[in-house]
């Protein structure tokens, strides 16, 4: 059996940084040009709604492709999630953070779409808007927060994939292992 796991390391790896980085952009760049050259606020909101549109199916489909090789990984490595010490804390620890990611993510959607139902001038979106009213100000407010929230948790995201690289080092698989097989067994204490 191969040891090599290339297509499924390279979908997590490559999803994970276009959502960290598309999502870091957005906040930076695309809602700080929208504000530069938006010169009010509904415009800001048109500009910046029409950008994050643009890059939801790409982020959707990045999202996608680290979700889908995490679990590859995961399939892949289960025996050292089992038996080597500290893999299963950074497992869990990088399970609950894709999870708060993807929360924050899907929430950062919701409030964008009433920004730009809010934010638009078609009749249709207006009606839209209309029998879901918005507290505008409160919804620019929240996704502010939780356009920042994602780069934040997907970072951390990043820096979990390195610890997870690390212990994936044969010296850290053989002491992994040594110790967990030590703090379970009555024998090796």
């Amino acid at each position: 059996m191969s040891e090599r796991n290339t297509l499924i390391r390279s979908l997590h790896d490559v999803g994970l940084a276009a959502w960290f980085g598309g999502s870091l952009m957005g906040a930076v760049g695309l809602n700080g040009a929208a504000k530069d050259e938006g010169g009010t606020e509904t415009a800001t909101d048109r500009i910046a709604s029409a950008g994050w549109a643009k890059w939801t199916p790409v982020n959707a489909a990045a999202i996608g492709a680290h979700l889908f090789g995490g679990g590859g990984l995961l399939a892949v490595n289960a025996h050292r999630v089992a038996t080597q010490q500290g893999v299963t804390a950074s497992t869990t620890a990088k399970t609950v953070v894709t999870a708060a990611a993807l929360a924050a993510t899907a929430y950062a959607r919701v409030l964008g779409k009433k920004v730009e139902l809010a934010a638009s001038s078609d009749p249709q979106d207006a009606e839209k808007a209309a029998e879901h009213p918005v507290d505008l100000d409160k919804a620019r407010r929240q996704l502010t927060w939780a356009q920042w929230a994602v780069p934040a948790l997907t970072g951390c995201l990043v820096v979990l994939n390195a610890l997870h690289g690390e212990q994936q080092r044969p010296e850290q698989q053989v002491a992994g292992m040594w110790e967990r097989a030590r703090s379970v067994s009555p024998f090796m204490s």
